[in-house]
C-alpha cells in the first residue's frame, strides 16, 4: 500500500514506515499545491500531513483507495473532515506526542511578556542598556485563565502552578473531580475574562471557538489583561487583539499560530509593541517532532495492516488503546456477522434496529460494536460503506438506531442481540462466544434457539415439524454436491414450526433452491452468505 509523507515528519517516523512490511512510502521534498496533490493520489492509501498540506473536498474525491489521513500533530483544521467522513477516510492524529512542547513553549510566553525578555533582547542587541523601561511583573500570585484542559491545558496548569499561580478554567470536558485533583476552580467563560490576570488558549478550532476573543469579549477584561494563545489561529480576532493593544486594555499578548500561515510579510502584527512573535513552534521541539513522527508511523501502519484504529478524529467513540482494541475485536466480528445476517433476512423497507447488550458485554465501551452491527448490516447493500461513515450511511437510509443494555438473565456470560423492525417484518438476532477463544456463535433467531456458527455459506429452513423434512433438504443438497457441515433444529412445539439452520460448504445452485422450494413442508428458505 502507498503512504504519501507531504510535510517533513522525524526521521525516525519516515524509518518506521519504512520498515513497515508491505507499505510503499513516497516522501515530497516540498510542501504540495491542491493541483499537485490530486495528481499525486489517485493509488494512495494514506497521507501523512502536518499543519502545512491542505487536505481539501477535491483531494480526497481525488483519491480513490484513500483509507487514512495522519496528521503528525493535533489540530487538524487543514483536513475537511466532513468530506474525509463522507468518504470513509479516517482522520488520525497524535494528541500526546507534542503535549509537552507546547505546554513549555506555554509558560515561556507568559515568561516573555511577564518580563518583557524579547524587547529587551533587542534593545541590548541595538547597544542600549535600559534597565527602567523592562521593568516587568511576577507570575507568582497572579490568576491564570486555562481555556480548554485537555493534556496541553493540564500540563500547562502543573507548571504554573509551580510558579505559584491560582489557575481557574472553562473547560466542558473536565470533571468536578478531575479539577479538585489538579487544584483547579471551575469557572464561565465571563469569569475567566473578568478574574484572570493571563489567560491561555489549550482548545480546536471550531464553531464554538472561533473568533473567542474579540472587541466584545476583550471589553470584559481585566485592563491590561496578557494574553497567550498557542491553539489555533482563528480563536483571536486579530483586529481587535491589535486594537486592545494600542489602548493598553491588553497589556501584552504572545501569539504562536495564526488565521493564515505564514503569517503574511506586511501583516500588521509585525508592528504591534507589547506583541511576542512566534512562527508556530508549539511541537517544534527535537523531542516532540520524534515522538509524533514515531506516534502517526505507528497508528497508519497498525491501521493498514490490521485494522486497529487509534486516534481517530472523525471516530471520537473508536478512540481504543492496544488493550481496549483487543478485548473488543471480537465483540465486534460478531456484531458485524450479526448485523449482516439481520440485513439478509429482511427487507428493505426497514425502519428501525434496536441493539442491547447484555452480560459482561454490557460493560463495554459498546458505541465501537454499534458500528460494526450497522456496518454488517449496510454493507450488503450500500457502497462504500465503512466504519467511519456508516452512521452517516443510517442516517441517509432512515434508520433509527437505538442502542441499549439488559440485565435479563442468561446461561451465557455475554450477549449482543438485535432487534430490526421493518414495515412487514422483524427479524431478532442473539449472538455470543463459546470457549476460551471466544468463537462466535448466533444462539437466537426469533423465536428459535439455535447454535450456527456465523461465517460462509448459511441455509435456513422455517418449515413445518413433521418427519422426514431433515432427509428431504440433505438428499436434495447431497443431490448437488452441497456438502453440510454443520446442522441445528429448533421447534415451537412438537408436530409444529421449526427451524433448521445448515452450516455449509458451498453455496447451493439455483436449481436446488427451487427444488426445496417446492418441497411442502417448507414454508421458506434461504442462503446468507458472511
Amino acid at each position: 500500500m502507498n503512504v504519501l509523507v507531504c510535510d517533513p515528519i522525524s526521521a525516525e517516523g519516515i524509518a518506521a514506515l519504512r520498515q513497515s512490511e508491505g507499505l510503499n512510502v513516497i516522501v515530497l521534498e516540498k510542501r504540495p499545491t491542491e493541483e499537485e496533490l490530486i495528481s499525486l493520489v489517485s493509488e494512495v492509501n494514506a497521507i501523512v500531513v502536518r499543519s502545512e498540506t491542505k487536505i481539501t473536498r477535491n483531494v480526497i474525491s481525488a483519491a480513490p483507495v484513500l483509507k487514512v489521513v495522519g496528521r503528525a500533530g493535533v489540530g487538524v483544521d487543514n483536513v475537511d473532515l466532513a468530506a474525509a467522513t463522507e468518504a470513509g477516510v479516517i482522520v488520525m492524529n497524535t494528541p500526546s506526542g507534542n503535549t509537552i512542547a507546547t505546554a513549555e513553549l506555554t509558560c515561556a510566553m507568559m515568561l516573555s511578556i511577564a518580563r518583557k525578555i524579547p524587547a529587551a533582547d533587542a534593545s541590548m542587541k541595538a547597544g542600549q542598556w535600559d534597565r527602567k523601561t523592562f521593568k516587568g511583573t511576577e507570575l507568582f500570585g497572579k490568576t491564570l485563565g486555562v481555556v480548554g484542559m485537555g493534556r496541553i491545558g493540564t500540563e500547562v496548569t502543573k507548571r504554573a502552578q509551580a510558579f505559584g499561580m491560582n489557575v481557574i478554567t472553562y473547560s466542558p470536558i473536565l470533571s468536578a473531580s478531575m479539577a479538585k485533583e489538579l487544584g483547579v476552580e471551575m469557572v464561565s467563560m465571563d469569569e475567566i475574562y473578568t478574574r484572570s490576570d493571563y489567560i491561555t488558549f489549550h482548545v480546536p478550532l471550531t464553531d464554538e471557538t472561533r473568533n473567542l476573543v474579540n472587541a466584545k469579549t476583550i471589553s470584559k477584561m481585566k485592563h491590561g489583561i496578557r494574553i497567550v494563545n498557542c491553539a489555533r489561529g482563528g480563536i483571536i480576532v486579530l483586529e481587535d487583539l491589535i486594537e486592545g493593544l494600542k489602548s493598553g486594555q491588553i497589556g501584552a499578548a504572545a501569539l504562536d499560530v495564526y488565521p493564515t500561515e505564514p503569517l503574511p510579510p506586511d501583516s500588521p502584527l509585525r508592528q504591534v509593541p507589547n506583541l511576542v512573535l512566534t512562527p508556530h513552534l508549539g511541537a517544534s521541539s527535537k523531542e516532540a517532532q520524534i515522538r509524533v513522527g514515531m506516534e502517526i508511523a505507528e497508528s497508519i501502519a497498525t491501521y493498514l495492516k490490521s485494522g486497529e484504529i487509534r486516534n481517530a478524529v472523525n471516530l471520537t467513540d473508536w478512540n481504543l488503546d492496544a488493550s481496549e482494541y483487543t478485548t473488543i475485536k471480537p465483540y465486534l466480528e460478531l456484531g458485524e456477522k450479526i448485523g449482516s445476517m439481520a440485513s439478509q433476512l429482511t427487507p428493505m423497507r426497514n425502519e428501525k434496529i434496536t441493539i442491547t447488550f447484555g452480560g459482561n458485554a454490557s460493560q463495554l465501551k459498546t458505541e465501537p460494536i454499534v458500528r460494526s452491527v450497522l456496518y454488517g448490516f449496510l454493507k450488503s447493500n450500500s457502497s462504500g460503506v465503512n466504519y467511519v461513515n456508516v452512521l452517516a450511511k443510517t442516517k441517509t437510509r432512515g434508520l433509527s438506531v437505538i442502542s441499549n443494555t439488559s440485565d435479563e438473565t442468561r446461561d451465557f456470560k455475554e450477549w449482543i442481540r438485535i432487534c430490526v423492525d421493518s414495515i412487514d417484518a422483524k427479524i431478532i438476532i442473539d449472538g455470543t462466544f463459546f470457549g476460551s477463544n471466544m468463537s462466535p456463535r448466533i444462539i437466537r433467531i426469533n423465536e428459535y434457539h439455535v447454535e450456527v456458527v456465523p461465517q460462509g455459506v448459511i441455509l435456513i429452513s422455517q418449515n413445518l415439524d413433521t418427519p422426514g423434512v431433515v432427509a428431504k433438504i440433505s438428499a436434495l443438497l447431497s443431490k448437488y454436491s452441497v456438502n453440510i457441515a454443520n446442522m441445528t433444529l429448533d421447534r415451537d412445539t412438537i408436530g409444529g414450526k421449526a427451524m433448521m439452520v445448515l452450516n455449509l460448504d458451498s453455496v447451493p445452485p439455483e436449481d436446488v433452491l427451487v427444488e426445496l422450494k417446492n418441497v411442502s413442508e417448507i414454508k421458506d428458505i434461504r442462503v446468507l452468505v458472511l
